[in-house]
């Protein structure tokens, strides 16, 4: 890992760029006023093509890491600055073309999230060796983001995630709704309850799959860019049952 630059923010976090191989990260962390104890981390994942930098993103990371967290997300191949495939091209020209006529997009998106899926569970692992190593940064360690689908993914198959925060925005392709029973870690699930893009009954029976004894569904009025800024603070709050006291 190389970090590329560093900011100190005015809330106190420190931002920081890296590159791992050819993967773009950034890592935000506590300033020093937060004391010298090791935060535990929280990863922050987007999908859909959106970078790092997404604003909302940025603003959910920046939060979480001025409560006392050390956050971090990387660019997915085809997300952000990294070059998408001829194939990721058309299958986005496709979606949008679908979604504009009216028509059913289900098996396009399982064309092209399936696939994103096996390549960043991977990237997402080596991340987080790496990130592991950083001083001051420790587990057990948080898995919050829009990109449900990779975060069930590695909640099966990472056993260091103690704890995970998804979004039901996102479609979640056949594969990881069958995972979903395997999913065994504490779960909160936010739920936009007139998200247009993804039907409600999906998203409850995707939560009713879900392995977890300890699941909660937090479910807000509102499209899908409505989440409440309140859920930042009850997803800390959260992180610090499963993530803090856990090492108490």
């Amino acid at each position: 890992m190389r970090f590329t630059s560093e900011q100190h923010l005015d809330d106190g976090v420190i931002e920081r760029e890296f590159t791992l191989g050819e993967i773009p990260g950034t890592l935000w962390t506590p300033g020093a006023a937060s004391g010298s104890a090791p935060a535990p981390l929280v990863l922050m994942a987007h999908n859909n093509g959106l970078p790092k930098a997404d604003a909302r993103l940025v603003a959910r990371a920046r939060y979480t890491a001025a409560r006392g967290y050390a956050v971090a997300s990387i660019d997915a191949a085809g997300c952000g600055d990294r070059p998408r495939t001829a194939a990721q091209d058309q299958a986005r020209a496709e979606l949008r073309r679908a979604m504009q006529a009216g028509e059913p997009v289900d098996e396009i998106f399982e064309s092209f999230i399936g696939p994103l899926v096996e390549t960043a569970a991977p990237e997402w692992r080596t991340a987080l060796d790496a990130l592991l190593e950083l001083p001051g940064v420790t587990g057990p360690v948080g898995y919050s983001g829009g990109w449900a689908a990779l975060g069930i993914r590695l909640a099966v198959t990472e056993p260091r995630i103690a704890a995970a925060g998804f979004f039901a925005g996102g479609y979640v392709p056949r594969a990881q709704r069958e995972e979903a029973r395997q999913v065994t870690v504490p779960l909160l699930f936010l739920l936009q309850w007139d998200d247009e893009g993804n039907p409600r009954q999906r998203a409850l029976d995707l939560f009713d799959a879900f392995g977890s004894k300890e699941k909660t569904l937090h479910a807000n009025l509102g499209g899908h860019t409505g989440t409440p800024w309140f859920e930042l603070e009850d997803g800390c709050r959260f992180f610090d049952r499963h993530l803090r006291q856990q090492r108490s």
